[in-house]
């Protein structure tokens, strides 16, 4: 992969925030990791990510609230994000679906389904630029 494609993990786990900054480059991505959504908005001005893997559960605000704010941002409404959470009931992960997210993955993260997830989020973001059918 010749230009890597970013990708921002948002959790309050350290230790899930070190997987990602592991894993996702042996997945062939650029990967960044913030604890907050304070911390996700600094990366975020910085350098767009192609894509954000968003925690649900977080001290302050948490990832709904906080995908409900990009998608309401005109400069960052066309990131895709993918919900990762500890919570599989259905009504969270419908408001994270009905608020802006592309999709979820319950946690524990399984490597495969991340890959699968991510490759399907970019190539979808990819495709619209290009002008094809989302």
């Amino acid at each position: 992969m010749a230009n890597k494609h970013l990708i921002l993990a948002v959790d309050d786990e350290v230790s899930l925030c070190e997987f990602y900054e592991k894993t996702l480059p042996f997945l062939g991505y650029d990967a960044a990791c913030a604890l907050s959504a304070k911390e996700a908005r600094e990366v975020i001005e910085v350098r767009k990510p192609s894509l954000i893997l968003m925690d649900i559960m977080m001290p302050g605000e948490d990832g709904i609230a906080f995908t409900r704010e990009l998608r309401a941002s005109s400069k960052y409404s066309d990131i895709p994000i993918i919900v990762v959470s500890g919570l599989a009931d259905a009504a969270t992960l419908n408001d994270a679906l009905l608020f802006g997210a592309v999709d979820y993955i319950v946690k524990p993260v399984e490597i495969e389904a991340l890959k699968t997830k991510i490759e399907r989020a970019i190539t979808a973001v990819e495709n619209r630029k290009k002008g094809k059918a989302p």
